[in-house]
């Protein structure tokens, strides 16, 4: 998708969430704001593209070509405890934990790179026919976005696609979803360039609300012109929801406020 449309998708977001919540509300789509809870610190030099919580560490994937890493690290201080580069010549992606299991997309490459997930060992690989965007897994399958508005559903043991779905905004086909996450029967997932992350119906690909996180990159240092909204991860067992960007200083746990329609 080129530039032109990346920034009428920005605009069209923008203009939704100030003028636009009673109608949406009609439609079923509510616009949700947030409060910042805790601020952790982040590596700023981090092309953020995958981003897990679980078990009390997290873990995340980066991108750009001789800088593409998968790293656990803790959430306090943001230490790294444990970190695997790839060839040079990928550009890392989505990540997801199955089990014992890390899985960490490419872009371009169509490889997708499956790692032991306490010695970080690559311990095999798959296809992937498709840009690699971001990944998420519903406890039965991994979801893979690719840059456009379809959503693949993708078996486990061999990375074959079992299903699709085609995410929709307000009636139209939203594309540029990056990172994602699966939250409480939702596909949860960062729009490209933009402060707003969204919430869809993993069975019709609705998206059934919004999340407006403007105003978040003011309170960070921001490392390079290309530091957008991008890493969502989720502590199903506190109830925590974490943000951050690409080249961001900081990680946020936040909370939603419930919308208010005028």
């Amino acid at each position: 998708m080129n530039r032109i449309k990346l920034t009428t998708l920005a605009v069209m977001l923008a203009v939704t969430a100030l003028f636009g919540r009673a109608a949406l509300a009609q439609n079923g789509i509510s616009i949700y704001g947030y409060r910042v809870v805790n601020t952790y610190p982040h590596d700023i030099g981090a092309f953020t593209q995958g981003l897990i919580y679980r078990d009390g560490f997290l873990y995340e994937g980066t991108g750009k070509r001789g800088l593409s890493s998968l790293s656990k690290l803790t959430l306090e201080d943001g230490e790294v405890l444990k970190s695997t580069r790839l060839n040079q010549r990928y550009f890392g992606e989505g990540i997801e934990l199955v089990g014992d299991k890390i899985y960490q997309l490419t872009w371009q490459s169509n490889m997708v790179f499956v790692y032991d997930k306490e010695s970080f060992e690559q311990v095999g690989s798959h296809y992937n026919a498709t840009e690699g965007w971001g990944l998420a897994y519903n406890g039965e399958q991994l979801i893979l976005s690719n840059g456009t508005s379809t959503i693949q559903f993708m078996d486990t043991e061999n990375f074959v696609p079992q299903r699709q779905i085609t995410a929709t905004y307000n009636g139209q086909p939203l594309a540029n979803l990056n990172e994602l996450e699966y939250i409480d029967g939702e596909i949860w997932a960062n729009v490209w360039q933009t402060n707003f992350i969204v919430r869809i119906d993993p069975e019709t690909g609705v998206v059934k609300s919004l999340i407006d996180l403007s105003g978040l990159p003011a309170q960070t240092q921001l490392g390079s012109t290309e530091a957008v909204l991008n890493g969502i991860a989720w502590d199903a067992d506190g109830q925590r929801l974490f943000v951050t960007g690409k080249h961001w200083a900081h990680l946020f746990e936040i909370e939603l406020v419930v919308p208010q329609v005028p």
